[in-house]
Formats: C-alpha cells, structure tokens, sequence
C-alpha cells in the first residue's frame, strides 16, 4: 500500500485552509469597519451633546421643576439646565461631600431649600476648605432669611464615587446621593436632583459657588481612525492572500 506524499497532502488542504483564513479577516474587516462607524456615529452624538450643553448652560435661567414634574426630570433633557428658585435654606440639615476642586481639597455643602409648597430641593452651596468645615467659622455664609438661588441641575449621583462608597452610618459621604442624604437628614418631598449654586459671593465668602466641571471627553473622532485603518490593514492582507492564492493556483 503506498502513502500519500506529504507536499500532495499539504496541496489538498491548503485552499480549504486558505479560504478559512479568508472567511476570517474578511469577518474580521468587517468588524472593525463597524466600529469604525460606530465611532462615527458617537462623534456625532457627543458634538450635539456638547452643544445642548452649551445651549442651557448660557440661557437665562428658568424655574426649577415643581413636584408635578418630577418625574419627567431625565439627564438628557435637565441635566446641567439653569434654573432659580427660592425658599429659605435648612442650614442645621446641610451634609458635606468631600470635593477635589480647583481650590483643593475640601467638601461640597448641601443644604435642603425648603420651599414654600412643602417639598424641597438639596442645593450644592459650593465649595468650603477642610479647614472651614464646622459651619460655626462660617457663620456668615449661614443664610437665615429666604433667598433665591440660581445655578445648574444635577443628577443624584446614588452609592458613592468610582473610588469611595458612601457611608451613611458614619455620614461620611463622597457622592451627591439626593435620596441618602435627604432620608439621613430627615428631609421629606425632595427632588430627585440638586442644584449647582452658581458663582454669586455669599456673605463671608463662603461656601464658594459656581464651580461645576463640565467636561465631555471626546475621542470619538480619534477612535474611528483608529478602528477604520484596522479595518484597511485587515483587507490589504485578504487582497495579498487572495492575489497569492490566485497566482499559486495559475502556476499549478
């Protein structure tokens, strides 16, 4: 009985072999372009974000939304809106969150603004240094009588930061939970957002207001390129493999 020779055996099996391979970065080209484009598609997304963004944050300000519309309260139509309302601020509720800011290291002072239909709103008063954290060294920044406040809606941010979680039990707190530091301070009907006090100076000079970060990355852009030339590299080296495989098959 004879053996097949190896070089035969190599022969028949390299063009099923070959084809896989083509079947392979054909799907792999593919899929690049399609993150590619989904890329696209994100730049897209995030310039009209950006922009939206732009828009509320310079538009003259408007009424914060009442309870009735609480529930229509959503990121992508609210978030960083600017409002005003009025009400007189709950300063033996207020609850510091620990704050990196331009000004250092520090905490945020949220205070409930109780207005007048009953219901209220936790307004991040800005920002105060570690060392001016006992309100009794800001006295003076302890609005009694009502006031109005104008500045930018926020989202609750529930559980904690990326790093830190909130600990109730100790009120040590490294996120604006809206539901946890109202139930914590016994707060009834609040909002489920807060506000950004904007930059107006309290008396004293502190807490420092109209500190909000607003900053969208955006690699979208940078991203496609990236994912598109994979995708042009991906079928350089299918049309090589093709063009190889065509040339091999004509010299027999």
């Amino acid at each position: 009985m004879s053996e097949a020779h190896p070089e035969k055996a190599d022969k028949r099996h390299s063009p099923a072999k070959r084809a896989a391979f083509v079947v392979c970065l054909a799907l792999l080209a593919t899929a690049l372009a399609a993150l590619g484009t989904w890329q696209v598609q994100r730049l897209a997304w995030k310039r009209d974000l950006i922009l939206r963004v732009d828009q509320r944050v310079h538009a003259a300000a408007v009424p914060a939304p009442a309870r009735a519309d609480w529930d229509k309260v959503n990121a992508g139509d609210d978030e960083y809106r600017r409002v005003s309302v009025a009400g007189k601020l709950a300063n033996d509720k207020e609850t510091l969150v620990y704050a990196a800011t331009a000004l250092g290291p520090g905490y945020w002072v949220m205070t409930p603004l109780m207005l007048a239909d009953g219901t209220a709103i936790l307004i991040n008063r800005g920002f105060v240094p570690t060392d001016r954290r006992d309100p009794a060294t800001r006295r003076a920044g302890q609005l009694p009588g009502p006031v109005e406040i104008t500045g930018l809606m926020r989202m609750t941010e529930p559980k904690g930061s990326l790093l830190q979680s909130n600990d109730v039990a100790a009120d040590r707190w490294y996120s604006r939970d809206v539901a946890a530091i109202a139930q914590k301070r016994g707060v009834d009907a609040v909002a489920p957002y807060f506000i950004d006090a904007d930059a107006t100076a309290n008396p004293g000079g502190l807490p420092v207001g109209g500190l909000t970060v607003i900053h969208f990355p955006n690699n979208h852009l940078v991203y496609a390129i990236t994912w598109y030339g994979l995708a042009a590299m991906a079928l350089a080296l299918l049309v090589f493999i093709l063009r190889a495989g065509i040339g091999r098959d004509r010299r027999g």
